[in-house]
């Protein structure tokens, strides 16, 4: 393939990554103190040079940007404070943006001025629904969510949403997968897809990747806790639909599944609270932080935050958790919509590009 230099995309990254790309002297420093770099295609020096190069068609198909868990070991070490771990962070987002289907999903959730029209897209649905149901001005005593939303109404408008979202994830991860095949072709497949993807499940839920870095140890233990906390609450949600059909609800509170949720919510709290906390007081090793983190960061705090005081006003009967139910809902409904174009992507295309390396015989 034949690769174009971009001047905007040069400044775009600059501006992004506040990193000064000009003074990398490619002393090859980042990738020699970097624990995960792979021998072969080492990382993250080469992509230093195509940044600078504006080489955007190469980094955004390049899968090795994945590989890098953003330790700021490499911007640590770097003799000229050229912040790779930040560039490398920038190139993550553009990949993101640039394998997006639909495209305008994806620059709606990269640009601050586009997040009012994000939540107001949920915001609209449910309040039409709860229009058509004729219960927006029910308040049940006692406060009973299922009446003022009705569970048939909220799970059937959900997994539709869920379908569409699914939809889209596979367009975008088809891009994806055509340019990585194009970009490095396999030599060989070494193993099959199916036996590749699942020892990059392996390598992403186990978090043993995240043990190497040394700068910044906290984000091992924030991440272990922000998965496996979803993964909990993914489970729990569906024990929860499923108890609106078949069983009990709402849920006692000394139910196992909702013990499991509490626990998923301690978990997911403290995670994004020390990725939050890093972020704002320890900028120096935590890195750049743009509104691309932010947004997803903060909405996923909100609806952390919001669970608790649902649960608080069912059994405390306070007739106010109505109005955070419908908060609850639009941040829940604003993941799930734009789950494909924000930074929780990243678990998904580093689990295809990890796949992918292994497939096509990379070590």
């Amino acid at each position: 393939m034949e690769f174009t230099p971009d001047i905007g995309f040069i400044r775009k990254l600059k501006r992004n990554s506040k990193a000064p790309l000009k003074q990398c002297m490619q002393c090859g420093n980042c990738t020699v103190v970097c624990e995960l770099s792979p021998v072969e295609y080492p990382y993250p020096r080469k992509e230093m040079q195509w940044a600078a190069w504006g080489l955007k068609d190469k980094l955004v198909t390049d899968p090795d940007i994945w590989l890098c868990h953003q330790c700021g070991d490499c911007s640590t070490y770097c003799p000229r404070g050229v912040k790779p771990a930040d560039v490398l962070a920038s190139l993550r987002q553009e990949s993101i943006i640039h394998h997006a289907k639909p495209r305008w999903m994806g620059r709606l959730m990269s640009y601050p001025l586009f997040l009012p029209v994000a939540l107001i897209l949920p915001l609209a649905i449910i309040i039409l629904i709860l229009l058509l149901a004729g219960t927006l001005n029910t308040q049940v005593n006692p406060v009973n969510y299922g009446t003022f939303f009705p569970h048939a109404i909220l799970n059937s408008t959900f997994g539709s949403l869920f379908l569409l979202t699914v939809i889209g994830m596979i367009f975008s991860i088809r891009s994806f997968w055509k340019d990585l095949k194009k970009s490095y072709p396999p030599d060989k497949a070494q193993k099959s897809f199916f036996k590749s993807f699942l020892e990059a499940i392996r390598e992403i839920i186990t978090h043993r990747k995240f043990n190497k870095c040394q700068t910044v140890k906290y984000r091992t233990y924030a991440h272990f806790l922000v998965f496996w906390g979803f993964v909990i609450l993914l489970f729990v949600t569906l024990f929860a639909i499923l108890s609106v059909i078949f069983w009990e609800y709402p849920i006692p509170l000394w139910n196992p599944i909702k013990i499991a949720g509490n626990i998923a919510f301690l978990m997911l709290f403290t995670g994004t609270s020390i990725m939050i906390f890093e972020r704002i007081f320890n900028k120096e090793k935590a890195g750049n932080t743009v509104y691309f983190d932010w947004v997803f960061l903060i909405v996923f705090y909100l609806l952390i935050l919001t669970g608790p005081v649902l649960e608080i006003a069912r059994f405390t009967n306070w007739s106010g958790g109505y109005i955070w139910y419908i908060l609850h809902l639009v941040l829940v409904w604003f993941i799930i919509i734009f789950l494909p174009y924000t930074k929780f992507a990243h678990m998904i295309y580093r689990t295809i590009a990890v796949a992918y390396l292994r497939y096509s015989g990379r070590k």
